[in-house]
């Protein structure tokens, strides 16, 4: 029974690390990120707070109704001088009490379309906040695409460095062979011994460099464990070289979130300009209640006095000058203007970044395509090399030189790949497009 109990407690552990190292896809990392990432959090409830706030209440539609009650009391000392006798009344002590309790309704029909203007306010608020989450929905989903990519990066270049410790140490054992029966000098092998050493000098600092970016990958996905294990499925960075400039820039004009924002801030300047044009207009306010008070006198011919009833009246006003009015006026016209300049340049902005980043896009695929020949070129050149240097042709450093122009061929086509899918996804989010990696 022990050795059972041993043995699916040694079956769960494997079960739970497989499940760790479970490959990722892209698909799955952007959804659980977006599911569990703080900042996205954050955003959605200052959408819904945007949204719990676009009520017709809290833009002043609806009329407020308040309960009232109150009680006083008054204890006075009195005297009364009588006209026609001239004689002294005097009371001490006298206590008179008051009680009411009311309901008053208040209801503002008419402001100058100020409060219909500031229902259109709210509203646009609204729709403001659902764009900034989609901002920040748009730079989570490009910064954890980039970071995926980061790490498929680091992985191959992990896989490289190992290669080259592989080739630093078959040379090793080859010299050292050598160096045992004379056919090598002692330079031979302590070069080998040094080229061994820091190859895998080079490999133990990649080894850090991935389990940083395996870090940041699990922070972006607010991971419960920062250090827990990530295996992703792809092997490769994978590019799309079918982008298309004028295809970008139309959805850049229709789609993109920040344009979208900055046409948002221009009608909330438009509507602050109506609000100022509206106190040109006179206002118009109702108000009614129903109330009860009772009265309690001490001393006076009536001892107990109770009153209950409507109430109810209208109030009209206009207002003629508040000294202010010019000036926010003048103000809000300005500030329209600004929302309209700051637009424009938002747009020319992403103009740029837009041409620059084609540019760069369509150079690294050229550049790209030219580092692939070149590896052919140098695996052809190494093997070649190999050859040579196993028939004692080549000496130690020209091997070298092979064995490194190999490798910064593969490292040149790896961040030539690594460029492009950065160029990539900055086109896609300035475009909008950045959810089709969701799909």
């Amino acid at each position: 029974m022990k050795r059972i109990i041993n043995l699916l407690i040694l079956f769960l552990g494997i079960g739970a690390n497989l499940h760790a190292q479970y490959p990722y896809t892209l698909q799955q990392c952007l959804e659980e990120g977006l599911m569990n990432n703080y900042s996205l959090r954050i955003s959605r409830n200052e959408e819904q707070i945007s949204k719990n706030n676009a009520t017709l209440g809290n833009a002043g539609y609806l009329p407020t109704v308040d309960l009232t009650t109150g009680y006083s009391g008054n204890v006075n000392n009195t005297d009364t001088e009588e006209r026609s006798t001239g004689n002294t009344i005097s009371n001490r002590g006298v206590f008179d009490q008051t009680l009411d309790a009311g309901l008053d309704v208040s209801w503002t029909i008419f402001d100058g379309f100020n409060i219909s203007t500031t229902y259109k306010q709210l509203k646009e608020l609204e729709r403001q906040g659902a764009t900034n989450t989609r901002i920040a929905i748009e730079d989570f989903i490009a910064s954890l695409t980039a970071e995926y990519y980061n790490y498929i990066q680091q992985e191959i270049r992990l896989k490289n460095f190992r290669y080259a410790v592989s080739l630093s140490k078959e040379r090793l054992r080859i010299v050292e062979e050598r160096y045992h029966i004379g056919n090598f000098s002692r330079l031979d092998y302590q070069q080998a011994k040094v080229d061994f050493n820091a190859d895998s000098a080079s490999y133990m600092k990649q080894q850090e460099l991935v389990h940083t970016s395996r870090i940041n990958l699990n922070e972006l996905m607010a991971a419960k464990d920062m250090d827990r294990p990530i295996q992703v499925k792809d092997s490769v960075i994978d590019l799309n070289d079918r982008l298309d400039f004028t295809e970008l820039w139309n959805a850049t004009l229709t789609t993109n979130a920040s344009l979208l924002r900055a046409d948002q801030n221009s009608t909330l300047a438009q509507l602050d300009y109506k609000k100022v044009l509206s106190r040109n207009y006179p206002y118009v306010k109702l108000n009614a209640g129903y109330g009860y008070t009772f009265n309690k006198y001490d001393i006076n011919a009536t001892r107990i006095r109770n009153n209950w009833g409507f109430n109810g009246g209208i109030t009209v006003g206009f207002n003629i000058f508040d000294g202010n009015r010019k000036r926010e006026k003048r103000n809000a016209s300005l500030a329209i203007r600004n929302a309209q300049l700051e637009r424009d340049e938002l747009e020319q902005g992403l103009r740029a970044d837009l041409s620059n980043l084609w540019q760069a896009y369509r150079n690294n695929l050229r550049l790209l395509n030219l580092e692939r020949q070149n590896l052919i070129a140098a695996k052809e050149n190494h093997e070649i090399a190999k050859e040579r240097y196993l028939l004692g042709d080549l000496s130690g450093i020209e091997m070298r030189e092979a064995q490194k122009s190999l490798l910064d061929a593969e490292e040149r086509i790896l961040s030539a790949e690594y460029d492009t899918k950065m160029c990539e996804i900055s086109l896609l989010q300035i475009s909008g497009k950045i959810t089709e990696y969701l799909k």
